[in-house]
C-alpha cells in the first residue's frame, strides 16, 4: 500500500514507520501538520490510503483539513486517529465521509492493529469499486441488449402452406457464485415478405461481442432496410451489395470484425430456396415422413465473410424443399455449444442439432425450436452457449 500519514507524536511516528514498514509498505509520515498538508493537496500525487490524527492542530481545523483533503482525493479512503478523550469527534467525521478511525491508546498497542485496519478499509473499497463497475458493466450490457432485441422481428410472417418461427438468445457465462450473465452480442434474424410469393429468411453474426457486435449487426440490418426495396431475386447479387456497402463501414471491419450471414429466398409456388452463405453455417433440411436430414451443401460452399474485401464474389445454391418438411438456418452459436471451458471435448455440432431436430419430429414447430435451444444448452453442462444463437425454422405442410 502506499500511505500518506500525517501524526503529531515524532515518537510515535518513528513506531509506526516499523510496524507498517515490515510489509514493504510505501509510507509518507509527516511529522508536521504543514508538511502532511503540502503532500495531501499535491494533485500529483496518489495514495491508496490517508491515515491522520483528527485532534492536530485541533479538532476543527483538521476536520476543515480533512474536508479539504477529501476533495482533492475523491476515490482515496481517510482514516483517522485519536486519543479516546477524543473520541467524541469521531461521528462528525464519519458522518463528512472518513472511512474508518483509530482509537490511539496509551500503551501503543492501537500499532499491532494498524496494518490489519488499513489494509481492510483499502479492501472494502476495492471491493465496492469492483460491485460499482460491475453493475455499471451490466446496465451497459442491457441498454445493448434492449438497442440489438429492438430489430428482432417479432411478429413472422409466412405464404399459404408454409409456418415459420426463429428466436435469438444472448450467450451466458458463469461466474462465481454460479450466477449467469448474459452477455451482449452481434447476432440477428429476419424473415419478410420480398412479395407476394417470395419469403426472405436471413441470419447473421457479427464478430465479438458488445458494443461494437451490436453496432456492426444494426449497420448491416439498415443496409438490408435500405436495400430491400430493390427486391433482389439473385440472393448472391443482394449478399454482394451488402458486402461492398459493408466493407466502407468502420465499425465493423476495424480490428479485424467481420459478419457472417446466410440470406435465402423461398419461392411459395415452386418450392426453391435459393440461398447464399457468406461464412454462414449451410442451411439444414429435415424430411418428416422419411425422418432423412442433411445440410443443402458443404463447407466449401460457403463464402467469404461480410466486410473484408471489396467485390468480393458469392455464390447461388438453389434446393427444392420437399413436401412435409422443415428447413433451418442458423449462427454458429448454437453448434458452437460446449461444456464449460472443456472446448477440447468436443461441441454440440451438427450432429447435436439433427439428433435434436429428429427428436422433435412428432412435435409442433415451436416445440422443436424450443428443444433445439434447450438440447444446445444442456450439452454445455450448465455453463450456457458462450455465442449469440439466432436460428429460423421453417415447416412446408404440403
Amino acid at each position: 500500500m502506499r500511505i500518506l500519514i500525517g501524526w503529531d507524536n515524532p515518537e510515535e511516528s518513528d513506531l509506526i514507520s516499523l510496524y507498517l514498514g515490515v510489509s514493504e509498505n510505501d509510507l509518507v509520515i509527516c511529522a508536521t501538520t504543514e508538511e502532511f498538508l503540502v503532500k495531501a493537496f499535491d494533485e500529483n500525487e496518489t495514495w491508496d490510503i490517508i491515515l491522520m490524527s483528527i485532534m492536530a492542530p485541533d479538532p476543527q481545523t483538521a476536520f476543515e483539513h480533512f474536508e479539504k483533503i477529501r476533495k482533492t482525493h475523491l476515490d482515496t479512503p481517510v482514516v483517522g486517529a485519536c486519543p479516546t478523550t477524543g473520541t467524541f469527534h469521531v461521528a462528525r467525521f464519519l458522518s463528512a465521509g472518513m472511512r474508518a478511525y483509530i482509537i490511539r491508546d496509551d500503551g501503543g498497542d492501537f500499532m499491532f492493529l494498524l496494518e490489519t485496519t488499513l489494509q481492510s478499509v483499502v479492501d472494502s473499497v476495492r471491493a465496492e469499486r469492483e460491485r460499482f463497475v460491475a453493475e455499471r458493466l451490466r446496465e451497459e450490457i442491457e441498454s445493448v441488449r434492449k438497442l440489438q432485441e429492438s430489430i428482432i422481428p417479432s411478429d413472422l410472417v409466412a405464404p399459404d402452406r408454409f409456418d415459420v418461427t426463429a428466436r435469438y438468445e444472448s450467450s451466458q457465462i458463469r461466474v462465481f457464485g454460479g450466477q449467469p450473465v448474459t452477455l451482449a452480442g452481434g447476432d440477428y434474424y429476419d424473415v419478410f415478405m420480398l412479395d407476394d410469393d417470395n419469403l426472405v429468411l436471413l441470419v447473421g453474426d457479427a464478430s465479438g461481442h458488445g458494443m461494437k457486435a451490436c453496432m456492426s449487426i444494426m449497420t448491416m440490418h439498415t443496409l438490408v432496410g435500405m436495400i430491400r426495396s430493390n427486391k433482389y431475386l439473385d440472393t448472391a447479387a443482394f449478399v454482394a451489395d451488402v458486402n461492398d456497402r459493408l466493407c466502407d463501414q468502420a465499425i465493423v471491419n476495424d480490428g479485424g470484425g467481420f459478419i457472417t450471414l446466410l440470406y435465402g429466398i423461398l419461392n411459395a409456388k415452386t418450392n426453391e430456396f435459393q440461398w447464399t452463405s457468406a461464412g454462414a453455417p449451410i442451411p439444414i433440411v429435415h424430411e418428416l415422413e422419411t425422418d432423412k436430414i442433411y445440410e443443402l451443401g458443404t463447407n466449401d460452399d460457403g463464402g467469404l465473410p461480410l466486410g473484408i474485401v471489396p467485390g468480393a464474389e458469392y455464390d447461388i445454391h438453389t434446393s427444392v424443399i420437399p413436401e412435409n418438411s422443415r428447413l433451418l438456418i442458423f449462427t454458429d452459436g448454437l453448434a458452437e455449444a460446449f461444456p464449460g471451458e472443456k472446448e477440447t471435448f468436443g461441441e454440440f455440432g451438427i450432429s447435436g442439432i439433427m439428433q435434436s431436430l429428429q427428436a422433435s419430429r412428432s412435435d409442433n414447430l415451436v416445440v422443436a425450436l424450443e428443444n433445439l435451444f434447450r438440447d444446445s444448452n444442456a450439452f454445455t453442462d450448465g455453463s450456457g452457449r458462450h455465442d449469440d444463437t439466432s436460428v429460423v425454422l421453417l415447416d412446408r405442410k404440403n
